[in-house]
């Protein structure tokens, strides 16, 4: 079947959304979030697609595309000597990345309409150039179209954070920027020196160009490109010390960016950790997991034990994701099918989950004025629905049995227990904190003492329900029926694992 095309449209099909609120009038309100909402559905509607195309067992090597674009010629040769291809496909880890970005996407876009309150046309004009970033990064094939969607999502964040976000937030956005501007660098010259060694930036090329011991690259030039990799993506994901410009995202971002943030940019640090620095350089990958799972572990530690002093509730919220996210490279480390499967798992889990809370973070300081925790206590009497959906969203992030926060963290911890059983011991001590500071932060919200009255204060109402319902049973059904996931990343684990050797 010719779905070549599909995969095109389906990352660039946000851009008919731009076109038609550029004639918009910016006074235009509802017309406006009307358009911006509707132009995240073309993806979203492909992205189901393409998961049912895999379910019903047809080949996801259909959507794949290859164009010749870029060509670097000498003086007098008519061979180009570098050629850069428009490279897009989809394996199934990307697959599911893309579903879980155009689905976020959507929901974002609801949120937006919600708390959004001023300069409409600009703020959906950046948020859908910001998806086709997300989505572009998910499907490049080759590292020069993955980096230019890299850059193409550092732009609308910087202006989203800065233009529409809290007290703060051009302190906020110009940490992002600074920091995953320095990330970017650092990977624009990983994939110069790969481009010039091997005359390719094609990923499977240079997987199977790295497999050979006669590649042009020494082990030592290898290692060094696999630690600029995991400093670049460590900054995205993020990895202590490198987390600082995070928190004051998550605190001074608007809650639909956050979603965004949150739940689809940390997780191209994961990304690109487990495609480019597991899959180009495996060996190497294999001789630093030590000090990766050592960093997996003070990343959920560190975290954790933050999260457990905070008074505000992003805060705690952004500290757990900074510990979250150390179960990623926990998973990662540990090199086996459990472990990584783990890590994935953590990926989509952990977007879904944060996706919900800091929504429903939005909601509360929308209806209250704060989110710190004190003045939030007994909740549950003024908005019982809210309280019972924060309630849900926290039990699902501290890993309870039957959500999918417990699947991927007894994965990951298991593939670990089997490699370095100590690490994973001292490890565990952050699944104890992340279950004390959730309850703590949580229990307290909902039933906590309470100081103040919530008499007149609206629960969750009308179209509030969609985010909250849709990313609740996605939860669900990935804790009680996990193959919605593990189905699709079969192949793409069985490559991770022939390329350790497994």
């Amino acid at each position: 079947m010719n779905l070549h095309s599909v995969l095109s449209f389906l990352v660039f099909s946000p851009l008919l959304g731009i076109i038609v609120l550029a004639f918009l009038p910016k006074t235009s309100e509802k017309r406006i979030k009307l358009v911006g909402f509707l132009a995240t559905l073309p993806a979203l509607l492909l992205a189901l697609a393409a998961y049912l195309h895999f379910q019903w067992g047809k080949d996801l090597a259909d959507f794949a595309v290859s164009k010749a674009w870029i060509q670097f010629r000498g003086m007098n040769v008519q061979e180009p000597i570098y050629s850069v291809y428009y490279e897009l496909g989809l394996s199934g880890f990307q697959l599911l990345l893309v579903v879980l970005t155009a689905i976020v996407a959507t929901l974002s876009a609801i949120a937006a309409a919600r708390f959004v309150k001023k300069e409409w046309k600009g703020y959906f004009m950046l948020f859908l150039l910001l998806e086709i970033g997300m989505l572009g990064v998910f499907t490049a094939e080759n590292l020069i179209l993955f980096f230019i969607f890299f850059e193409v999502t550092l732009i609308p964040t910087f202006f989203l954070i800065g233009k529409w976000g809290y007290f703060e937030k051009e302190k906020a956005a110009y940490s992002f920027l600074i920091y995953n501007g320095l990330g970017s660098a650092v990977l624009l010259i990983v994939i110069m020196i790969l481009f010039a060694k091997t005359g390719t930036t094609n990923i499977d090329l240079l997987t199977q160009i790295m497999a050979d011991p006669s590649a042009p690259l020494s082990s030592d030039l290898k290692l060094g490109l696999l630690i600029s990799l995991l400093i670049a993506f460590g900054v995205k994901l993020p990895i202590f010390p490198l987390h600082s410009w995070m928190l004051k995202v998550h605190v001074q971002a608007p809650p639909s960016v956050v979603m965004i943030h949150s739940g689809i940019l940390l997780k191209i640090g994961a990304y690109g950790l487990i495609r480019f620095g597991m899959g180009i350089f495996p060996e190497q990958f294999e001789t630093l997991a030590t000090i990766i799972a050592i960093l997996g572990v003070i990343n959920l530690l560190y975290g954790a034990f933050l999260a457990f002093i905070q008074t505000d509730f992003k805060m705690v919220l952004a500290y757990s994701s900074i510990s979250h996210m150390g179960i990623v490279l926990i998973g990662l480390a540990a090199l086996n099918e459990a472990g990584v499967q783990g890590a994935i798992f953590q990926v989509v889990s952990h977007g879904l989950i944060s996706a919900l809370l800091f929504f429903l973070v939005g909601i509360i300081y929308e209806r209250t004025d704060t989110s710190l925790m004190e003045n939030l206590g007994g909740m549950a009497k003024g908005m019982p629905i809210a309280a019972g959906f924060l309630l849900a969203g926290g039990m699902a992030s501290l890993g309870l049995p039957g959500m999918s926060g417990f699947v991927s963290e007894f994965m990951a911890f298991l593939g670990l227990f089997k490699e370095l059983p100590w690490i994973a011991a001292v490890g565990t001590i952050g699944i104890i904190m992340t279950a004390a500071y959730l309850l703590r932060a949580v229990l307290g919200i909902t039933y906590g003492k309470s100081h103040r009255e919530f008499t007149g204060v609206l629960d969750l109402k009308g179209v509030e329900f969609v985010p909250v319902v849709v990313l609740m049973v996605l939860i669900v059904l990935i804790g009680v029926y996990p193959s919605v996931l593990s189905s699709p990343l079969q192949t793409t684990l069985e490559t991770i694992m022939i390329g350790l050797g497994g």
